[in-house]
């Protein structure tokens, strides 16, 4: 068995891959990807994987792309320890909180991590790169330098405010402490990125104050040993500081937004 992950420290979607093989206590190589730089726009890795997105996951020469489609092939492919319920409708329930990801929770979590913060990282030098993997990329850039203003900003953070409620609900109607009631499935590895990247800008205290399931799921996610080598180990230094300070700079914009 021989398993190689292409992967970014801060990418959400390579995130919650990197905690289902941590959940799994599978071992694999490891190939950071620097997306400042453009890695992920490259000849040898565009054969691997032709969107130019990480993760990409190779199990034995056989090559899986998209996080969600990664999650589930691990746990299909070593069933030890599953985190996919045993029955139909718990499966159900757990791929209800999935699908919501790939259609509205990461694009949003894009939109406003790159608007509050991330495009700062941007240099010139790497524009033309890539401008010419990307056509458009440049012109988009320019709107998520409006930070807040950005007019794709609101319902961004709209949307993951409706996370946030949507795990709320979850978490009172099962009554267990994880979202598809008592056992840890692939819908908290799932969501445990998204949840960070709010607390990593400042905005989660204030968007759950009124949410204390989803608080107490966060402090019990945080405690799993899974989550301090899939996330806290790769936490890029460079990020977040940068995240805390941009983040308490737009909070109040964001607070006005949610009337929180």
């Amino acid at each position: 068995m021989a398993l190689t992950l292409y992967h970014n420290d801060m990418s959400v979607c390579a995130q919650k891959v990197r905690l289902t093989l941590a959940d799994k206590e599978l071992p694999y190589e490891d190939k950071h990807l620097n997306l400042r730089a453009g890695d992920q726009k490259q000849p040898d890795y565009l054969k691997l994987n032709s969107n130019g997105y990480v993760p990409t996951l190779v199990h034995d020469g056989f090559v899986v792309i998209e996080s969600t489609v990664i999650c589930e092939y691990i746990d299909d492919a070593f069933p030890e320890r599953p985190l996919k319920p045993a029955d139909a409708q718990g499966r159900a329930r757990m791929r209800w909180f999935t699908k919501f990801i790939d259609a509205a929770i990461f694009p949003s979590t894009g939109t406003v991590s790159m608007s509050i913060a991330f495009h700062h990282q941007y240099r010139p030098e790497v524009y033309d790169t890539m401008e010419k993997a990307r056509p458009g990329w440049l012109a988009h850039l320019r709107q998520l330098q409006k930070g807040t203003e950005n007019p794709a900003f609101p319902a961004a953070i709209k949307r993951l405010d409706k996370m946030l409620a949507d795990m709320e609900q979850a978490l009172g109607d099962t009554a267990g402490p994880w979202l598809v009631g008592n056992a840890y499935t692939l819908a908290d590895a799932a969501y445990a990125p998204y949840v960070t990247r709010l607390d990593h800008l400042t905005f989660l205290p204030g968007m759950t104050e009124k949410r204390p399931r989803v608080a107490a799921w966060y402090d019990r996610m945080r405690a799993r040993k899974s989550y301090q080598d899939a996330l806290v180990k790769w936490f890029n230094p460079k990020y977040l500081p940068l995240m805390d300070e941009k983040g308490r700079e737009a909070w109040p914009r964001v607070q006005q937004l949610l009337g929180v």
